[in-house]
């Protein structure tokens, strides 16, 4: 197959001139001094340049000298020599004639004729600053919007810790054993939720650590419910997880419903003791346990009737599309939650704690 025939160096600049000449977008074709060949109307109707004046004039005289920027002129020089095409590079164009700063997006291209002694300078630009404008607009909305959320976040954590306060306060005025024992739940449950604000409040990304979460939450619990620490002692073993805040939210409450659970039937008479809540994930599987070595689960009916503990976690697991197991050790109970892509499925079977 035969060559294509090369353009003869009067017919490629008539072809240059028909492009820029029809198009609709501002297009200037230059010449090897980086004067004015031809332009096309919308370059002479957007940067408000009178076309009689300039044709055959330098490119960086046009207007009032606003195009004559050294790294502009260092660029359209560089392209000229063939060291460089200068593509999408953004760049501000100053000039109160225009209403102020506009922010364009120019592209380069060097046409070399024939044996290369004739070249010209193809320069495309488009106005971004309306674009840009928006981006910033934008920009400024997001991030005020995430300190308006954390500023929120902290002031409902602080509200949270009031909460906890008055009613832990309550349950050590109150005369009534029952009473006191409710409260301490309650303040427990609040807690929960109020370790949950703290750490989304210092989060960016709207999720949240697991292992400074659950050792906030522990520290809460066991503040409230272990009047003797060298008795009763909460430990947490979790790897590096960060989940979703809704999928943290009722993470949390698994553990305090579970904890409370150990600490009001796992150690009766003033005995010694462990918790410990893990959590550890495999790719989308995981496993929140809580095991305590205490004297493990009742046997008789009466006892072993479900409570509203029990009702939160069958719930909360089941959101969670995971599944309640309740294992007795020797001594103590472990009571998982577990996720996995094969038995999430069973969450509905569910299993009975005492609580």
């Amino acid at each position: 197959m035969a060559a294509p025939t090369p353009l003869h160096p009067d017919g490629a600049l008539s072809l240059a001139l028909a492009v820029v000449g029809s198009s609709t977008a501002p297009l200037v074709l230059l010449d090897g001094a980086l004067n004015v060949v031809a332009a096309s109307a919308s370059f002479f109707t957007v940067f408000e340049i009178d076309p009689a004046g300039a044709l055959g004039e330098s490119f960086f005289s046009l207007g009032e000298g606003e195009w004559d920027l050294p790294r502009l002129r260092s660029l359209l020089t560089a392209t000229l020599s063939g060291a460089a095409d200068v593509d999408a590079y953004e760049m501000d164009l100053e000039s109160d004639r225009l209403g102020g700063p506009r922010c364009l997006l120019l592209n380069a291209h060097l046409l070399a004729y024939g044996d290369g002694a004739e070249v010209r300078l193809l320069l495309g630009m488009s106005d971004v600053t309306d674009a840009r404008a928006s981006e910033k607009l934008k920009d400024d909305l997001l991030r005020e919007k995430a300190i308006l959320l954390q500023e929120v976040q902290h002031r409902v954590a602080n509200s949270l810790q009031i909460i906890a306060s008055v009613i832990l306060q309550s349950a050590r005025k109150s005369q009534s054993d029952e009473t006191r024992d409710h409260l301490r739940d309650a303040h427990s449950r609040v807690m929960s939720v109020a370790a949950l604000q703290q750490q989304l409040a210092a989060s960016r990304l709207g999720e949240v650590a697991l292992k400074p979460y659950f050792d906030q939450l522990c520290l809460s619990v066991g503040a409230s419910m272990i009047r003797d620490h060298n008795q009763l002692s909460l430990h947490v073993d979790c790897d590096d997880s960060a989940v979703e805040a809704d999928a943290s939210v009722s993470l949390g409450l698994i553990v305090t419903e579970l904890v409370i659970n150990s600490l009001k039937h796992a150690f009766p008479g003033g005995r010694r003791g462990r918790i410990t809540v893990s959590y550890h994930a495999h790719g989308p599987n995981w496993t929140l346990a809580v095991a305590d070595d205490g004297v493990g689960m009742p046997t008789d009916a009466a006892s072993a009737t479900p409570g509203l503990g029990t009702s939160i976690v069958e719930a909360l697991a089941k959101q969670l599309k995971a599944r309640v197991q309740v294992a007795g050790g020797h001594p103590g109970t472990t009571v998982s939650v577990i996720h996995s892509q094969i038995s999430a499925v069973e969450a509905d079977a569910g299993v009975m704690l005492a609580v």
